[in-house]
């Protein structure tokens, strides 16, 4: 069982930024990829970012690339989401997910453990 717990969400302005976090409770797992997704109302949840366990492989969707970085350190269970030149389409509940193995996950359906999510709000 790993518990994530997401934090960072807020409102910023377009063009603004904003990092988001992701800790695990607890270390269960020798390794284990991470990946943060999105949801919008009326929405299907979408990739936005993905990291493998040695942190050597990464996606990102084509909306964000450029402007977001996926990072993680082990040793404190915790990824990051660092998001720059936020525009209003950005808006949506994020997610942080995580899955047992060293291959680069990228669809939902890839991943059993699902944080709460944090609101990130970006105005026009």
């Amino acid at each position: 069982q790993v518990q994530l717990v997401e934090s960072g969400g807020g409102l910023v302005q377009a063009g603004g930024s904003l990092r988001l976090s992701c800790a695990a409770s607890r270390r269960a797992f020798n390794s284990y990829g991470l990946g943060w997704f999105r949801q919008a109302p009326g929405k299907e949840r979408e990739i936005v970012a993905a990291i493998t366990w040695g942190s050597g492989g990464r996606y990102y969707a084509d909306s964000v690339k450029g402007r977001f970085t996926i990072s993680r350190d082990n040793a404190k269970n915790t990824a990051y989401l660092q998001m720059n030149s936020l525009k209003p389409e950005d808006t949506a509940v994020y997610y942080c997910a995580a899955e047992v193995g060293t291959e680069l996950y990228t669809r939902p359906s890839q991943y059993h453990y699902w944080g709460q999510g944090t609101q990130v709000t970006v105005s026009a």
